[in-house]
């Protein structure tokens, strides 16, 4: 039964329910900046993350994260097209699309040293085909990236393999390659090829039952006995300690979820993806900062944020308010998205960086940490302009 609060939220409009839209994500920064970034994106490099200063530092085609720019470039054009162009947004000032499309020339087209990361390669040759179907460079390399994912599936585990090891039956999945289960289903979409499809269904099926705790945090590695496919193992690679939640992966599933029911219709899905997303929400700390790790400690020194998974599940929120029917958990889900945005972007926001954001955390364990982060900008920009489509703001940040 509804409570008497829950009834005078449903009566609100959603601008008396939500805080304040942080104006910086329609900042004309955003274009400037990233202009700026692929015309320093010279002999097939792309930024990955930067040094401590805020300077871009560059990697080659090949790394995993090296779709995340183009697909940025991608957002700035879907922007100009929902927006259009004005002295204020500074939209203008390029061509986003010709850019999106020079940008991504350099990337792979096939899975060769890059491993199991292809869905984030694919961002931008998935963009490219929503623009112009018949584009055949992006059709192969779609193709090609998740036959490549396809052939790293194991029936008997049940998922699509992670990590190599050197132990070849010590089969490893990581949380995060929930987010490649997309590239399946549009190369599926793209050759009649329903083998993909079962295949993504079944890997997040498999993830669904092993990654998951009770209380719905996450683990970040699962490791099986390929002979079998029993769990041998569960850990972090990333986040604090094997019992506790990195965020970003927790992110990652969240969005990862909510995604496949979009794709699916399958509501086990989606009440997974909402069982994550109120474990996230309800264990931010008190100042609505996204940690890098919810478990880590705060003494002796402070647990660095982490603007990537902050950027990031807000994302995935804004997804789960569009598909929620029932408008009280619309409400709830948008409403988390943006407090959490507020907290990030006044924590980071950095005008005179070469990222829009710092206080990224590529990798505690690794040290690096407290920088700008290609995805998190990504997130960043993506966000904005999911608050545009889903008619929360208009294009200027203001309440529709």
């Amino acid at each position: 039964m509804l409570g008497p609060l829950t009834l005078l939220l449903g009566l609100l409009p959603i601008h008396l329910v939500l805080g304040q839209v942080p104006q910086e994500l329609f900042s004309p920064l955003i274009p400037q900046k990233v202009l700026a970034a692929y015309r320093a994106s010279s002999n097939l490099q792309w930024p990955q993350y930067t040094d401590n200063a805020g300077r871009w530092l560059y990697f080659p085609p090949r790394t995993w994260t090296s779709g995340f720019f183009p697909a940025t470039l991608y957002e700035l054009n879907k922007r100009r097209s929902i927006c259009g162009v004005t002295d204020a947004n500074q939209l203008g000032t390029a061509d986003w699309l010709a850019l999106g499309r020079s940008n991504s020339r350099g990337l792979p087209l096939d899975a060769g040293g890059v491993g199991h990361d292809v869905g984030f390669i694919s961002f931008p040759f998935v963009e490219e085909l929503t623009i112009n179907p018949s584009n055949q460079t992006a059709r192969s390399s779609i193709n090609s990236l998740a036959t490549a994912l396809a052939n790293r599936f194991d029936a008997r585990v049940g998922c699509t393999r992670s990590w190599d090891a050197s132990d070849p039956t010590d089969f490893q999945v990581i949380i995060d390659n929930m987010m490649n289960l997309e590239l399946l289903f549009v190369s599926a979409n793209l050759t009649g090829n329903q083998r993909l499809r079962d295949i993504a269904i079944t890997h997040a099926k498999t993830t669904m039952n092993n990654h998951i705790r009770r209380d719905g945090s996450t683990w970040h590695v699962v490791h099986y006995n390929q002979t079998n496919g029993r769990v041998t193992r569960k850990r972090t690679a990333q986040g604090y300690s094997d019992d506790s939640t990195w965020s970003r992966g927790q992110a990652w599933g969240i969005y990862g979820f909510a995604n496949m029911f979009r794709l699916t219709r399958d509501a086990a899905f989606l009440r997974t993806s909402q069982r994550m997303a109120r474990w996230f929400v309800n264990n931010l700390p008190q100042d609505g900062i996204v940690p890098w790790d919810f478990n880590a400690p705060l003494n002796p020194a402070p647990r660095p944020a982490d603007s990537s998974a902050a950027t990031l599940v807000s994302n995935a929120l804004l997804l789960l308010s569009s598909l929620e029917p029932d408008p009280t958990l619309k409400r709830e889900w948008a409403d988390a998205a943006i407090r959490i945005l507020q907290q990030i972007t006044r924590l980071a926001w950095r005008p005179q960086w070469q990222s829009l954001l710092s206080n990224g955390t590529v990798n505690r364990p690794a040290n690096n940490q407290l920088t700008g982060i290609v995805y998190g900008d990504y997130y960043y920009i993506k966000v904005a302009n999911e608050l545009v489509l889903n008619n929360i703001v208009t294009c200027d940040g203001k309440w529709t």
